[in-house]
This record gives structure tokens, sequence and C-alpha cells, in this order.
């Protein structure tokens, strides 16, 4: 069978979540207060489809530029070739916690 590139190749274990730590999340994640400034972590929910960034962003710390009802603006660094890139993201909140 021919190998698939897409979006979310190569996730499986990446985006599972342990035994028993499936579905939604506390209500205290959404309750968060973020403001601009301030350093987040993007781990990535994968019951949340909306907003979810690149695998290549899991893990990853950034700092937060713009905050909007359901997401928030991250600035996170990309070394690519030799560069390194302030990629600005888009993450529903439901992807983040504070560092």
């Amino acid at each position: 069978m021919p190998h698939a590139f897409g979006q979310r190749a190569c996730t499986r274990n990446l985006f599972s979540k342990p035994f028993r730590r499936g579905g939604h999340f506390p209500l205290g994640k959404i309750m968060t207060n973020y403001k601009t400034g301030d350093f987040v972590d993007i781990k990535v929910d994968s019951a949340f489809h909306k907003g979810m960034p690149h695998k290549y962003y899991q893990g990853k710390t950034g700092r937060v530029f713009n905050v909007t009802a359901h997401a928030l603006g991250v600035v996170v660094n990309k070394c690519v070739r030799g560069r390194i890139l302030h990629k600005r993201l888009n993450i529903r909140i439901e992807h983040i916690q504070k560092s």
C-alpha cells in the first residue's frame, strides 16, 4: 500500500493518550487566563481537531502575542536550514498549557 504523508502522519503514539485518560479534559483548563507575554507549552489534545497545531510543534514552548476568545497567538522558534525563524501560530486553548 502507498505511504500517506498527511498532516497527522506518524502520530499514532505522539498524540495518543494514556490508559483511562481519554475523553474531555477538566474545565479548569478552559478557565485559565492568558496574557500577552506569557510563556506557554504546546501540548496537543487529540480529542479536539479544531485549532490543532502541526505535529512538529508538539512539546514546544512559545510566547503569547495575541489573545482571542477561543485561541491564542503563539510565537515559536523553528530551525530551518540553519536559520531560526519566528513562527506565529494561532492555537486553540485546548492544546496549550502554561509553562
